[in-house]
């Protein structure tokens, strides 16, 4: 069997993003198609997060004890038929339709969590000097995912009928399982440790107690948090500043998603290139700190922004700093941890990342029916007092891996 490598599993990333993203953006619409109410439609897309914050610590302690393979190949094939049965609902009528698309998401999100273990893969392959760096290509592949993804979902529909993006997303998966089943080795070595083995909630106490982690986890929490401010209200914020541009036209659909198609070919850019210099030359704690004034100052003054330069500047300026936030902090969490522990500790700050994206989307909607400018000014200044806390902070007794290294060497 060829040499793991960090190529095949970001392949495997990448792939079962595309899929992702060829079906979040049209659940919105294929929900008002249906006449579900608001509440329903935020279950259509909360269920997804609300599964990966249960799953992805389990199946992160899974791999930990059978190996990352089988747990990437079980999770593959289980997103083919998740999109399989998203297609099959997608072609029905009525809360029936919603009940089966409801099911496909929790299904999905369950799958979804494997994430946890294509990190813990990377840490596996990877030295604790590198692992920041190499943790940058699974947001890369995220990006690229959201770049990808929608344009093939609107063609899919557009070619095939209203069930075309979920079967097109199936059959990606299935290619991505059998790909994986071909070319993707075992990563985690057959000597390492036995597993711990602790009840769910006894091993987030564990985890979240540790001062490292638990400020590490706690960072990306309020991150995602701040961060998830933007996804779910750049389309509103987008209409409210041009009223010419509606939710129903033709223009506005293409123009939301071109802009998430901006910010995403700028993440994968920054994720992809810049990151392992940014480590090298800051150090994690600083590049943590600094990604998240960054993103907090773009956030902040995003709504009173006026005119396109000014738009896609901040913008921009808010998807480099989300992007340079999330692999240091993995890459710091990874070297913090046994590793016979990577999978569970990386699932569970997974799980709470997830738990973000579940409390943030709600938070931030109700605040901007009040004031368009409130859960940007709010969000942005919760990454800004994170940004100061992880510079104070994370700072304290770091050592670079690289200095590690040498020490255990002697």
């Amino acid at each position: 069997m060829r040499k793991p490598s960090v190529l095949i599993i970001f392949l495997t990333v990448f792939i079962d993003l595309i899929g992702f993203g060829i079906v979040i953006p049209l659940i919105p619409i294929y929900g008002k198609m249906l006449s579900a109410s608001g509440w329903e439609i935020g279950a259509l897309m909360g269920v997804f997060s609300l599964m990966q914050f249960v799953f992805a610590p389990l199946l992160g302690r899974l791999s930990d004890r059978i190996g990352r393979r089988p747990v990437l190949l079980m999770s593959t094939a289980g997103a083919a038929i998740s999109y399989v049965i998203f297609a099959y609902g997608s072609g029905l009528q009525g809360r029936t339709a919603l009940l089966v698309m409801f099911l496909s998401r929790a299904f999905a999100g369950l799958c979804g969590a494997n994430i946890t273990v294509a990190q813990a893969y990377i840490a596996d392959i990877t030295p604790p000097d590198q692992r920041s760096k190499k943790m940058g290509l699974i947001g890369m592949a995220f990006g690229l995912g959201f770049i990808f993804g929608p344009p093939l979902g609107g063609f899919a529909r557009e070619y095939f009928g209203i069930r075309g993006p979920g079967e097109v997303a199936a059959c990606l998966c299935a290619l991505n399982f059998l790909l994986a089943l071909l070319i993707l080795p075992e990563s985690r070595k057959p000597d390492s440790q036995a597993v711990a083995q602790r009840p769910h909630l006894n091993q987030w106490m564990h985890t979240l107690t540790s001062p490292k982690l638990g400020l590490l986890i706690g960072v990306f929490f309020l991150a995602t948090f701040a961060f998830t401010c933007f996804e779910t209200t750049l389309g509103l914020l987008i209409f409210q500043k041009f009223p010419d541009i509606t939710p129903e036209s033709e223009k506005g659909i293409k123009l939301v998603t071109n802009l998430f198609m901006y910010a995403g070919l700028v993440g994968a850019l920054v994720q992809g290139g810049l990151t392992g210099r940014l480590v090298k030359a800051l150090g994690e704690p600083k590049l943590v700190a600094l990604s998240l004034l960054l993103v907090g100052v773009s956030l902040g003054f995003l709504p009173f922004a006026n005119g396109w330069p000014a738009i896609l500047t901040f913008l921009g300026l808010l998807s480099i700093g989300s992007s340079l936030a999330r692999p240091p902090v993995f890459g710091m969490i990874s070297n913090l941890t046994p590793s016979n522990e990577q999978g569970v500790t990386i699932g569970v700050a997974q799980g709470c990342g997830s738990l973000a994206r579940i409390v943030g989307p709600l938070f931030s909607a109700a605040l901007f029916f009040k004031n368009p400018a409130f859960p940007y000014v709010i969000c942005g200044g919760v990454s800004l007092i994170t940004g100061l806390i992880a510079w104070q902070r994370l700072s304290r007794g770091y050592v670079p891996p690289v200095a590690v290294e040498a020490q255990k060497a002697g």
